[in-house]
């Protein structure tokens, strides 16, 4: 799976967005690789480019980058059950990827932004492992720190919902679901401009009012439903999605089987970075606590769909 990267004039307003500056983006990349050497906690080195990547994610602001890495080495300790044994060749991640697609998609939109299509395969299929699925996102988030050379203005979710049953969700607990969306906000340099839920039931509105809690402010203003599949091309040029949506981007199978062989070349990187995490006993000043990290307001219960 190739990614079109941003050229000419969208390279140009992509460059401006992120507050990219050529003649001093190289000493921003020395700074951050110099600041993770000083910090006890963490690795001594990640490569340039995923560290190129979270500068853009975070408009080149120092600190920002500082917080996001900092946070993205927490949470492979924090969360193990996201990141570890992340080899796709696993039966129980194969299990998963044969029955959920979310393929990020090869184009962009005018606006330079990538979009991801989320979707299930069969709706009579029993829920999968949840902690596997998540880590599977998290897999593709990792693969696009490096595959994302020129960085983009954002990423845009479109979320079929149609197959979607209650038996899937009930095993989304509030903890589990908390432990991802902080691993995505607060961890990955990721600019989410836009969530597109298409194919709706009413089971939808339950399941975005249960997720909402979590998820801050701005995000929720950029959340949108869609009954016509037809709406979506308001905001999705309809030729760069796949063939099931009227695109010219290639059926779903074919984008989702070329991402899970892009998983698999990186196996080897992801079993080096299997003890690359932040050390807690090492953290200058007070080390990181888990509970207040991820605990759960009593007010927040369990997703119940009748």
């Amino acid at each position: 799976m190739t990614l079109e990267q941003p050229a000419g004039e969208m390279w140009q307003k992509i460059r401006e967005e992120l507050n990219e500056k050529a003649d001093t983006k190289e000493a921003d990349l020395a700074h951050i690789k110099e600041w993770l050497k000083k910090e006890p906690h963490l690795p001594d080195e990640f490569d340039d480019q995923r560290i190129m990547t979270f500068l853009r994610g975070c408009k080149f602001s120092l600190e920002k980058t500082k917080r996001k890495l900092d946070m993205y080495f927490t949470m492979r300790a924090a969360v193990p059950e996201f990141f570890n044994d992340r080899d796709v060749n696993r039966p129980e991640l194969q299990e998963i990827l044969n029955i959920v697609q979310m393929p990020p998609l090869p184009g962009l939109t005018p606006e330079g932004r990538r979009v991801i299509v989320m979707r299930g395969i069969d709706k009579d299929i029993q829920t999968p492992n949840v902690a596997d699925a998540f880590k599977l996102a998290l897999m593709l988030g990792d693969v696009r720190l490096a595959e994302e050379k020129e960085g983009v203005a954002g990423d845009v979710y479109v979320l079929d919902a149609s197959v979607a049953t209650p038996t899937h969700f009930a095993k989304f607990t509030p903890t589990l679901v908390k432990k991802f969306l902080v691993c995505v906000q607060e961890a990955y340099p990721v600019k989410l401009k836009e969530v597109h839920v298409i194919n709706v039931s009413p089971l939808v509105d339950k399941i975005v009012n249960f997720v909402k809690p979590f998820i801050k402010d701005k995000i929720k203003e950029r959340i949108f439903l869609h009954t016509d599949t037809n709406d979506l091309y308001k905001y999705v040029p309809k030729e760069m999605l796949p063939t099931e949506y009227g695109g010219n981007a290639g059926p779903m199978n074919d984008l989702h089987n070329a991402w899970v062989k892009k998983l698999d070349e990186y196996k080897d990187w992801f079993a080096e970075q299997e003890n690359l995490k932040a050390n807690e006993a090492l953290r200058p000043g007070k080390p990181t606590n888990y509970d207040e990290l991820f605990g759960i307001d009593g007010s927040f219960r369990q997703l119940v769909i009748d």
